[in-house]
């Protein structure tokens, strides 16, 4: 991929944006390093990665990896058996505390959750808790060291601070009888080399026995260490190298706990600096609200709706852009300011930015396609230095690019020969286009010249395109239309600018015949365009009620359904109860018929076999 390319299509601005959401140094340099990539499977995989991890972004929200340092150096130090200070601990710790970080926001509580292409990195990270926690309950700050680190260290700095007392107070009895004598210059203890000392007058040096240390620059103060508290001072200092030479076994014991992890914190620092780098792609997409192209290696372009990412995303018109399928050269025209430059370039940064595993600012299913290179030939290239005129640099620039341009090559034209005698330039821009045609090269390029119209009119696998412009109000709208030429509307555009009318009637008699048919040819297809365009519009209207009224009908034969249904159910229940109460009824009448049918067979029987039995049996009376 030639580098000129990156800064014609601003591909170094989207990178300068990109470095700005990593945090740590090593990602800062991955990302000012990233360049469009030539191969399927490494493409693929960034972009899935970038879609992986803003997935989690929005998922989850954003991961800092703020915190996270070197340790390369650390570690070579440590293997040749050097010892860390408290700096060097501390971000030790840091990086730690983002790997515990980073490995609770990986973690996740749904059993079904799918693997993706970020876990091989975050599994692994291992936060190494038990280390981290023992360095931060040492380590306090790069410049104290917890009293707690051990219990030496304690009893050191407890022996510290009795010895400070016994020598203020010493001190203090010292000064309130040198300052009742005039002796003193001032009622204040000071250090000087890590002694206590007081300010004395120098006329009265031989009155307060003791070690002259320094003295003032006016040579009337003298700092004088008492006689009296030398031993102390000597005893403190004996103290302070004690707990030096402790603090420095401390340091010593967390550096060995450190290299015993060695091999653990540097994977922990790749793979951090890793996902540094790949959230910083995924906040990118989320800045431009992009998505992840589908990529082939046919040449194929469709971009939908697609939005330059360094314009105002409220303002910014999306175009679609279609290449490569039927036809591999796109010839786009149209007034200036209409957005033809824009088209171009978004085409250009889009294919760079998808190749480098960025997501574009488009819709979903916008298909890009694996360039081995891109050339563009953009904005003005005339150069004094060189003593060439706007028109020989581009030819120079495009001489270049016909002799590396190859059939995996994206060629980009910004306005192809202008800047000669319309004629020539014309005929030298078919002669050019037509040569990358013949080769298949991919290419798009803007001009005003009407024979370029002609030439991709009448021949095969070549399009017209061109910017809309509103005829009405006299202003682009910045839609590319695929299929159309676009007009110059110089006449139109100039008189709403004030020219005389006169001087314009007159201009258009300057026109050939052929060439007011031709763009009185442009005029009727924008025209019946337009018209397509609104009769579509209400076949849309059409179909959206059509859809609406359908979506009512159903809903109400649905609720009828409903209805139905509930009062079929209603009255299969109170048939069902009253089937349910008719039999009840019926068992209990044949229930109470056999009981009745039992009583007068007893009686009957005890008739027959007592003879001349005087008591009567009750007989039930029919009723």
């Amino acid at each position: 991929m030639n580098k000129k390319v990156l800064h014609t299509l601003e591909y170094d601005k989207i990178i300068e944006t990109l470095t700005e959401f990593a945090y740590s140094n090593s990602a800062k340099e991955q990302c000012r390093g990233l360049l469009p990539m030539t191969d399927l499977d490494a493409v693929n995989l960034a972009q899935k990665q970038t879609k992986d991890a803003l997935t989690r972004v929005f998922q989850k929200g954003s991961l800092s990896f703020s915190g996270v340092h070197p340790v390369t150096a650390f570690i070579k130090r440590l293997e040749i058996g050097g010892c860390l200070n408290t700096l060097e601990l501390l971000q030790i710790s840091s990086l730690l505390e983002v790997s515990r970080r980073a490995k609770s926001y990986s973690r996740t509580d749904r059993q079904d959750a799918q693997m993706d292409s970020l876990d091989e990195f975050f599994n692994t990270i291992e936060p190494l808790t038990p280390l981290n926690d023992e360095i931060k309950r040492c380590i306090l700050s790069e410049d104290e060291i917890s009293d707690d680190a051990s219990s030496a260290l304690k009893s050191i700095r407890r022996a510290i601070g009795n010895m400070n007392e016994r020598i203020r107070s010493q001190i203090n009895k010292i000064m309130n009888q040198a300052h009742n004598s005039g002796y003193l210059q001032d009622s204040v203890i000071t250090m000087r080399g890590g002694r206590y000392c007081i300010p004395v007058k120098a006329e009265a040096k031989n009155q307060i026995p003791g070690m002259v240390h320094d003295q003032s620059s006016s040579g009337s103060t003298l700092f004088i260490e008492p006689s009296a508290i030398v031993n102390l001072n000597n005893e403190q200092k004996e103290l302070f190298l004690k707990e030096a030479k402790e603090i420095e076994s401390i340091l010593a014991d967390l550096s060995s706990r450190v290299f015993e992890q060695a091999a653990f914190i540097h994977d922990n620092y790749k793979a951090l600096t890793t996902l540094d780098f790949i959230f910083a792609k995924a906040e990118l997409a989320k800045l431009y609200n992009g998505v992840a192209p589908v990529f082939h290696t046919d040449g194929r372009i469709h971009i939908r709706k697609g939005r330059h990412p360094l314009l105002n995303p409220k303002t910014v018109v999306p175009i679609d852009v279609s290449l490569g399928d039927t036809f591999d050269l796109l010839i786009v025209t149209g007034p200036n300011t209409g957005g033809k430059t824009v088209s171009l370039k978004t085409v250009g940064l889009f294919t760079l930015m998808g190749q480098a595993g960025l997501h574009i600012p488009a819709n979903d299913r916008s298909v890009l396609s694996i360039f081995h290179d891109v050339f563009a030939d953009i904005g003005d290239e005339q150069s004094i230095e060189q003593n060439l005129s706007t028109f020989s640099s581009h030819m120079t620039n495009i001489v270049n690019i016909l002799k590396n341009a190859g059939r995996q090559s994206l060629v980009l034209f910004d306005e192809l020969c202008a800047g000669t005698d319309p004629t020539e330039g014309a005929a030298l821009a078919i002669s050019i286009l037509s040569s990358l045609h013949k080769q298949g090269i991919r290419t798009m390029a803007t001009t005003h010249y009407s024979e370029l119209k002609v030439f991709a009119l009448s021949t095969d696998g070549v399009e017209n395109a061109c910017c809309e412009f509103n005829v009405e109000t006299l202003s682009p709208t910045y839609r590319l239309l695929i299929g159309i030429p676009g007009k110059s509307n110089a006449f139109a555009i100039s008189s709403k600018i004030g020219l005389d009318d006169s001087l314009i009637e007159d201009a258009k008699k300057q026109i050939t015949e052929s060439e007011a048919g031709f763009e009185e040819l442009i005029s009727d297809l924008e025209n019946s365009r337009l018209v397509i365009e609104r009769e579509r519009a209400e076949i849309d209207q059409y179909k959206k009620e059509i859809t609406l009224l359908k979506q009512k009908l159903e809903q109400k034969q649905e609720r009828i359904d409903q209805n139905r249904d509930k009062i079929i159910a209603e009255a299969k229940e109170q048939a069902l109860s009253i089937l349910k109460e008719a039999k009840d009824f019926a068992d209990e009448s044949i229930r109470r018929f056999n009981k009745f049918g039992q009583i007068n067979a007893t009686q009957a029987k005890w008739k027959k076999s007592v003879p001349g039995c005087a008591i009567k049996c009750p007989t039930r009376k029919n009723t």
